[in-house]
């Protein structure tokens, strides 16, 4: 009697199956993220929407032609910005996506980049007083780095105080280039149009034969 053949036992899989799996894997992702892409456009072609019509309103804006007209349109388009505004902010929540929201906290290097000083006499060194430029994160991750302004020790200063406006408007003129200030040029009376003054030594002459 004949032994029936050993059943052949699966191996180590091969080159070309992992290869395959590979693959397969990347097709995956890629139709993962392109169907992620395009749920992302499709929810944003509604702001796209929105900001055509602020255009429109801007436009009215300019052609207004009364102060009542002006105000009506300035509204329309603040609500308009605004509307725009948080349907941007709902869509990037939707992905996990939120803004730092770091003013009051310190300065970190690895989520923040300093682009300014400001004297502040109560606030710690180092203490984000406010953004250039809002940074985001991307669930844990930085996806933009906030641009911000510290504070520094030193007394705060008081921009648009009467003071300073005085100052403003009392400073000196730069002088032009060589160093010397530049004086109004005198005009003569007949330059200007005027009658001539009579002659003093005239009138002392006319004293003398009195």
């Amino acid at each position: 009697m004949i032994d029936p053949a050993p059943a052949a036992t699966a191996g180590p899989p091969s080159e070309l199956d992992k290869l395959r799996r590979r693959v397969k894997a990347l097709s995956g992702k890629r139709d993962e993220a392109e169907a992620r892409l395009r749920a992302l456009l499709d929810a944003l072609l509604p702001l796209d929407d929105v900001l055509a019509d602020t255009r429109r309103r801007a436009g009215a804006l300019q052609g207004a032609r009364s102060a009542r007209e002006t105000a009506s349109a300035a509204i329309a388009l603040g609500e308009q910005i605004d509307a725009a505004h948080r349907m941007l902010r709902g869509e990037f929540a939707r992905h996990d996506v939120a803004p730092m929201d770091v003013v009051g906290r310190t300065a970190d290097p690895a989520t923040m980049r300093v682009v300014g000083t400001e004297p502040h006499p109560t606030r710690p060194h180092g203490t984000v007083l406010r953004e250039r430029i809002t940074g985001f994160r991307m669930g844990a991750a930085t996806l933009r780095p906030a641009q911000v302004v510290i504070a520094v020790p030193g007394p705060a200063p008081e921009p648009g105080t009467p003071e300073e406006a005085a100052g403003d408007a009392l400073a000196p003129v730069s002088p032009p280039a060589g160093g010397k200030r530049s004086q109004p040029r005198r005009t003569t009376r007949a330059q200007r149009g005027l009658p001539r003054k009579p002659s003093a030594g005239r009138g002392r002459r006319s004293r003398r034969r009195g």
